[in-house]
């Protein structure tokens, strides 16, 4: 079976979710002429949300869900995979943010909450201490781990640290690949601010909108090392990339089926061909988050945080 699927996810439950101000500085995704009322925008959120996890254990994903609280507010509370990762060897991940207001996200009771669930927690690596230097490293929205290859990929941002990234990827026994990519603004070209945007890894393609990585030099080191590593390639374009098209994750549900997660934006913006490819190797979960993309500038993949520590009671 691949590493790079889990049965297991943390979501957390949104309870004061809207447009957050600090964020939309360098998430060209988020668009702020939409929000309404903080109250009727969360209850929108919430009813995706909910909708998205009846979806995910249907399937027979394992979801830990979590209640957000009210104080204090942390707008991007639905999106925690930016504040931390949980790998098979038992290693917690906690990741320093930019935004000050996101820093909140990060939950003392978490590895309580993970043990209470039956998951062991053998070291916590906290490199949160480095927001201090103005330094980032936004978990898995930042990092592509190739589990099956023991290979991550950044996307250099205001958001990604390159010094943090190698690190960790040495921390963890990773080969690090670095790369810049863009997209269109007002104001023309501006770094994507998280990875996970333009790229997905499977157990058996990755899906990368290559036309986003204007260094030919970059964009051919990162399409040669997933060649390289076994994987077929699935390219989507800038517009399908704007859609969400690239943030998926693959998750595995009941009887180990495995299911490509994505966001019905994402799902609507693939072509006849792309669907087919991808049905030919996996499932396809799509539900509509269209409250969650338009004012918090993330999708499907952003909510999901994986959880990958061994668990007696699940084995």
């Amino acid at each position: 079976m691949t590493k790079n699927a889990t049965n297991a996810i943390l979501m957390i439950r949104p309870i004061r979710f809207g447009m957050n101000a600090q964020t939309a500085v360098d998430n060209f995704y988020q668009h702020i002429e939409a929000a309404g009322e903080e109250g009727e925008d969360n209850k929108k959120a919430q009813a995706e949300f909910d909708v998205f996890v009846v979806k995910l254990r249907h399937a027979g994903v394992h979801v830990v869900e979590l209640q957000d609280s009210e104080d204090p507010h942390t707008p991007d509370s639905v999106f925690p995979n930016n504040w931390i990762s949980m790998h098979e060897d038992g290693t917690v991940v906690l990741y320093p943010m930019k935004a000050e207001n996101r820093r909140f996200e990060r939950r003392s009771d978490i590895g309580q909450i993970l043990q209470d669930e039956g998951f062991t927690i053998k070291e916590v690596y906290d490199i949160s201490h480095a927001e201090d230097q103005q330094r980032f490293l936004e978990g898995t929205g930042c990092i592509i781990f190739d589990h099956d290859q023991k290979i991550a990929y950044m996307a250099r941002s205001q958001r990604a640290d390159d010094q943090l990234f190698e690190d960790l990827c040495q921390r963890l026994g990773y080969d690090s690949v670095v790369f810049g990519a863009f997209q269109d603004t007002p104001n023309g070209r501006h770094p994507i601010y998280h990875t996970n945007v333009l790229m997905c890894m499977t157990d058996k393609y990755a899906v990368l909108c290559a036309d986003a990585i204007d260094n030919v030099e970059e964009r051919k080191l990162v399409i040669d090392k997933i060649k390289n590593s076994g994987k077929e390639l699935l390219f989507i374009s800038e517009a399908q990339k704007h859609q969400f098209g690239g943030n998926m994750l693959l998750v595995e549900g009941q009887n180990k089926s495995l299911n490509l997660v994505m966001s019905t934006s994402a799902f609507d913006s693939l072509t006849e061909k792309q669907l087919d490819f991808i049905y030919s190797y996996h499932n396809i979960i799509h539900t509509d988050l269209k409250t969650i993309e338009t004012l918090g500038g993330g999708s499907a993949r952003c909510m999901l945080a994986e959880i990958y520590l061994p668990n007696k009671s699940r084995a």
